[in-house]
């Protein structure tokens, strides 16, 4: 049965994807749309693998936290026997794009929940999940939000709180590289709109990484490597991060198959973000800065909220399409490791002048 269900799921997203493609690059909203049908083949495939495993137990949190009045931590979990509370066998991981702790125990469990206590709150949490993976049993804490985890073990029991971002940071970032993994984004010469986007963006973290200013900035990514986060986890990164800034990176295109004279930077923002510190202001500061640092000329500020990260951003959001792949002269530039350094630089004093001007 799980068989054909499988199959029948694989065959309607095999007819859609060679349904999209015909028009994909006519409208940047329709090749929004691809993306987001894939992006939706890849979840419900990789759901169903989940739902699917016996090994995997869900609980609703209320069903397994034990309250405790004057209770301080948000968590305290009973360690497994075999584990004897030794820091070296607990490592507590946290997946900032996807707002999920992972406590990773070395121990022989199969069933954890059934076995050992959980004491605390469950107001941060939206689900619980416990699997095995190897030799490791694995508790999978997603939370409402995205928070600092500050850990401790104390007499068998490990103690977690959920920290709030703002309460550490001055300042929450979030940046995003457009596209990764399948979804190239536009490709000209050989060359990938998706991997000049995720260089410019390393390139922008070694300047965020090495920042030595008067504020602490709590930076996040929705990626760093070759992958394809969708577009409800970008959006959704900078949403539950309560971000002060939230900036993707992408590159431009004009004409399917062509080259043309079309070149500039262009920023998208938001035109229902009406605060003066918004979204539109923000774009022109990016505008501004990227212009200034690479040398390109301006093409100008685009209202886009049919692009949904941008649409469904409760921050600030600037798209900043660094130049056109359809133009050859700027298609050498944007695969040039020192433009990319530039453009990066360029957003780099973005931040700082938005930061400067109270965002």
């Amino acid at each position: 049965m799980y068989r054909n269900i499988l199959k029948i799921i694989t065959v309607f997203f095999v007819m859609l994807a060679l349904i999209v493609p015909v028009t994909l690059e006519k409208l940047p909203a329709i090749n929004e749309k691809y993306d987001m049908a894939k992006a939706l083949e890849d979840n419900v495939l990789q759901n169903y693998v989940k739902a699917s495993s016996d090994a995997k137990q869900e609980k609703n949190p209320d069903e397994i936290l034990q309250e405790k009045a004057g209770f301080e931590d948000d968590l305290r979990i009973e360690l497994p026997d075999d584990s004897e509370g030794e820091r070296q066998s607990i490592s507590v991981e946290t997946d900032a794009l996807t707002q999920t702790v992972y406590v990773k125990l070395k121990a022989d469990v199969d069933n954890y929940f059934t076995k050992y206590s959980m004491t605390g709150r469950s107001n941060h949490i939206d689900s619980m999940q416990y699997y095995r993976n190897g030799a490791d049993g694995v508790i999978a804490i997603t939370t409402d939000k995205l928070y600092q985890v500050k850990q401790r073990i104390e007499n068998g029991y490990l103690y977690l709180s959920f920290v709030n971002l703002h309460d550490i940071y001055d300042k929450v970032i979030i940046i995003d590289a457009g596209h990764g993994g399948r979804m190239t984004g536009a490709v000209r010469n050989g060359i990938e709109e998706k991997s000049i986007n995720l260089d410019i963006v390393l390139a922008l973290k070694e300047q965020l990484d090495s920042y030595s200013g008067g504020k602490r900035l709590g930076i996040f990514y929705t990626r760093t490597t070759d992958t394809n986060p969708t577009l409800q986890q970008r959006a959704a990164l900078a949403n539950k991060a309560d971000a002060d800034l939230f900036i993707s990176v992408h590159c431009n295109s004009y004409e399917k198959g062509n080259f043309t004279a079309v070149s500039g930077t262009q920023v998208l923002y938001s035109q229902s973000d009406n605060r003066e510190l918004g979204s539109k202001h923000l774009a022109q500061i990016c505008m501004d800065n990227v212009t200034a640092a690479t040398g390109n000329r301006a093409f100008g500020l685009l209202p886009a909220d049919d692009i949904y990260i941008i649409r469904t951003s409760e921050a600030p959001v600037a798209l900043v399409e660094v130049g056109f792949m359809t133009n050859r002269q700027e298609l050498d530039n944007l695969a040039n490791t020192d433009y990319q350094k530039q453009a990066a630089q360029g957003i780099y004093n973005a931040i700082m002048q938005a930061f400067d001007e109270g965002y």
